[in-house]
């Protein structure tokens, strides 16, 4: 199963699963919905395109289109969760009625309902590492996904347009094992404080995983890797720009430990150790690259 890294962090992200009107929430993790909405954009996928039966998916054909998107799956590991962030936010108030927010059937807003408040939720300082997989027959798919990111059609945004990702979004391509190379990744998180002191060099950090299949089995994993104890509504059916309808799906979570000195730390520390990582030899010489 191939695929490749991608890295998710910058100052705010935010992943919303079920906003509405003027109360825009994020989940703790980036949502299926928000990631191929990403893709799409890097591929330059026009909005009126964004849609897919719910019927059927398309057979892989040599050009990406947005229902094959739904073909990928993501593993999602937590970095660092962020701290939750919420914005009063304002639209509308302190102009005359003709400059208002327009209504749902077309007119202006007195001057008594003319400022909308709307609270909008992020995930500040949060960071999280994704392996994007694939079946074997859409490995072109996985390809042009890896390019499109690379140099995108149209800018990205972490959720939503107000949050551009980071420096670091594509970290590796064409690697034979995404999943299980998030084991093996640098975590964007300081090293816990008896590790560094040297007062205990096996110890562990707890680490939280999330994906939209269940997980391989494993040692020590949470009942809820191999059975989904909740669902996202966060498949998506259209992202036209007046229709947005999605599906409900499994979710699957499970925490794993991981030892301690893969804490890469914050700033140019993490930096030294992610390029460690990337230039680090692999088995057969050429498995993954950085792009």
């Amino acid at each position: 199963m191939t695929g490749f890294l991608l890295q998710l962090g910058g100052p705010l992200q935010s992943w919303g699963e079920h906003s509405a009107f003027t109360d825009r929430d994020t989940v703790a993790h980036p949502t299926r919905s928000g990631l191929i909405g990403m893709f799409a954009s890097a591929l330059g996928i026009p909005r009126a395109d964004a849609t897919v039966s719910p019927a059927a998916v398309p057979d892989a054909g040599d050009t990406p289109d947005f229902a094959r998107l739904t073909r990928l799956r993501f593993t999602v590991r937590t970095d660092r969760p962020g701290v939750r962030l919420r914005d009063f936010h304002t639209v509308g108030g302190g102009y005359p009625q003709h400059r208002t927010v327009p209504t749902a059937k077309g007119a202006r807003r007195s001057g008594d309902t003319a400022t909308i408040v709307s609270r909008r939720h992020y995930l500040s300082d949060a960071v999280f590492t994704v392996a994007v997989t694939a079946s074997q027959p859409d490995a072109p798919l996985l390809t042009a996904c890896a390019e499109a990111l690379a140099a995108p059609r149209w800018p990205l945004h972490l959720g939503r347009r107000s949050c551009p990702p980071g420096a670091l979004l594509l970290l590796r391509t064409g690697v034979l094992d995404p999943v299980a190379e998030l084991d093996r990744v640098p975590l964007a998180r300081q090293v816990p404080w008896a590790s560094a002191e040297g007062a205990d060099e096996e110890a562990t950090v707890l680490v939280r995983f999330t994906a939209d299949v269940p997980f391989p089995p494993g040692p020590g994993d949470a009942p809820s890797s191999r059975t989904s104890v909740t669902t996202l509504n966060d498949e998506p059916i259209r992202l036209t720009a007046r229709d947005r309808t999605y599906h409900a799906r499994p979710s699957y979570t499970t925490s794993r430990r991981l030892p301690a000195d893969l804490c890469g730390g914050y700033g140019s520390e993490y930096l030294d150790a992610l390029d460690a990582y990337l230039h680090a030899p692999r088995p057969g010489g050429n498995e993954g690259k950085a792009p």
